[in-house]
């Protein structure tokens, strides 16, 4: 499995640090979509699906955790604990984000609008489907 981390260029100064991240440049798609998760409840992990056609960037703007991604064969833990490393995320993968810390922000860029049908939320099915696109 190929895990494909971004670091982003910081810009700073006795002013503090701002990191900025421009679609098609610093990333491989136009982002449609943004959200972030914080004050996650210890203990809870997050995710548990994965997409037919969404790719995303993940960024700990704030904190650290963790992000299990499996590809159908194979699996591996990714720790995102620096606010200018993304890690990208394609479709056909299912990913489990979780040990978040008390103060972590994980911030999403996606590459499509919120599309229910885009997702796979039971992991059988995931297999099934991965298992039927030869991957």
């Amino acid at each position: 499995m190929e895990i494909k981390m971004y670091t982003f260029e910081p810009h700073g100064d006795a002013r503090g640090q701002l990191v900025a991240v421009e679609a098609n440049k610093d990333i491989p798609f136009e982002v449609k979509r943004v959200y972030y998760m914080y004050d996650t409840t210890p203990g809870v992990a997050r995710g548990h699906h994965a997409h037919k056609a969404l790719e995303q960037i993940l960024i700990c703007v704030h904190g650290s955790c963790k992000i299990l991604l499996d590809n159908g064969k194979e699996k591996e833990t990714v720790v995102l604990d620096e606010p200018n490393k993304g890690l990208y995320i394609s479709s056909d993968m299912w990913r489990v984000m979780y040990d978040f810390s008390p103060d972590a922000v994980l911030m999403v860029m996606a590459s499509t609008y919120y599309e229910e049908s885009d997702y796979i939320r039971d992991y059988d099915e995931f297999l099934k489907y991965v298992e039927s696109r030869g991957e």
